[in-house]
């Protein structure tokens, strides 16, 4: 094991290897710690947004057509309705098993000489360096990518954060053919499902509510259209859970620490943002350090985030009200060209100037529908 570095990243998810990645290609030595082991998964819909897919481009990341399934857009459904957009021209999403997508980027961080220590416990940070085991590493800089429930976050002072209610997700794969290319939001009266081929033979299924005792078998019922496809199907993963809110820090970063991903403030499942997010950030950062300086990368951060932080907010207007959903339904079915908007919007592809004459056509409509 080397003992020095120019960047320690604390965190061996697709956040921590976006950031080892993007600070090798400003020509940085750097070392990626994670007590687990290839590949780590998580609770997630697995779905990559267009914009997520451009980020990761820039990261070199391109994924083998072999592994993921193309998403061409997203389509709402509520007690028998249904209302559907598609991604703008020359944009599409793809989503894939999340630990198919770790190995891609864990072979990506290798092939540009990143230093990659798995099963290595990071015990602690100081001014110089980190402790890994029993050893200290020096490095000039420090990127924590270790999660919501981030370690580093704590040790480096920036815990002050703001946060809405707790959500929580649940996920499982089915044995079962895609019948859309379109990510699916089912909306109940309790909770949220999604629907999202990963493979020409297997559905990642993932439900979300503020229940933190509701499952997702007893979940589908509530959503016959869905609950009916997976009628018999195998599941072919065991139920993982995770919390979701919109949380947002007052700092990202101090002296020599930055924060990356969940660790640096989340934004709500439900806009499929996470992952796309956290590829942002890399790039913003890894351009900060080769700078110099971390002083630009709090307003960058802030500018990534506004965005899904908005669009979490607009599409959790719906959560828990049936009337409400159906009056929005109906509009998207009047009004297409809406939702197609906000779509285009919700994955970067439209000016935010553009929303608020959306957003009052879309008042109006719901008042008369």
């Amino acid at each position: 094991m080397l003992n020095s570095t120019d960047i320690f990243v604390i965190g061996g998810g697709p956040a921590g290897l976006a950031a080892a990645i993007a600070a090798r290609q400003q020509g940085f030595r750097v070392m990626v710690a994670d007590g687990a082991k290839p590949g780590i998964d998580k609770a997630c819909g697995e779905a990559l947004m267009p914009d997520a897919v451009t980020a990761l481009k820039k990261l070199g990341v391109a994924l083998p057509a072999a592994d993921f399934y193309p998403l061409r857009g997203v389509r709402f459904l509520s007690s028998g309705l249904s209302a559907e957009a598609v991604f703008p021209p020359d944009s599409a999403g793809q989503s894939l098993r999340r630990t198919a997508l770790h190995r891609i980027m864990v072979e990506r961080a290798a092939a540009v000489g990143v230093d990659l220590l798995w099963q290595s416990v990071v015990k602690g940070i100081s001014g110089d360096g980190v402790r890994v085991g029993d050893r200290n590493i020096r490095a000039s800089w420090i990127i924590g990518a270790d999660g919501a429930s981030s370690r580093v976050r704590r040790w480096a002072g920036l815990e002050a954060y703001s946060r809405t209610k707790l959500r929580y997700a649940f996920r499982r794969h089915y044995l079962v053919a895609p019948w859309t290319d379109r990510m699916e939001i089912y909306w109940g009266k309790r909770s949220q499902a999604y629907a999202t081929a990963v493979s020409h033979e297997q559905v990642c299924v993932a439900v979300a509510s503020c229940d933190s005792e509701l499952r997702l078998e007893e979940s589908l019922p509530e959503f016959p259209q869905l609950n009916s496809r997976l009628r018999g199907a195998q599941a072919t993963s065991a139920e993982r859970g995770a919390v979701s809110a919109n949380c947002k820090l007052k700092r990202v970063w101090k002296k020599n620490v930055a924060l990356i991903g969940d660790a640096s403030g989340t934004v709500d499942a439900i806009t499929g943002e996470g992952l796309g997010l956290a590829f942002s950030q890399a790039v913003a950062l890894a351009n900060c350090l080769k700078a110099g300086t971390l002083a630009g990368y709090q307003t960058a951060h802030r500018r990534l985030a506004l965005r899904p932080s908005v669009m979490a907010r607009l599409m959790l207007t719906l959560d828990g009200r049936p009337v409400f959903q159906q009056r929005t339904l109906r509009v998207f079915q009047r009004r297409p060209e809406i939702f197609r908007r906000l779509l285009a919007l919700h994955v970067g592809r439209l000016s935010p100037i553009r929303l608020a004459a959306d957003g009052l056509t879309l008042g109006w409509g719901l008042l008369t529908a």
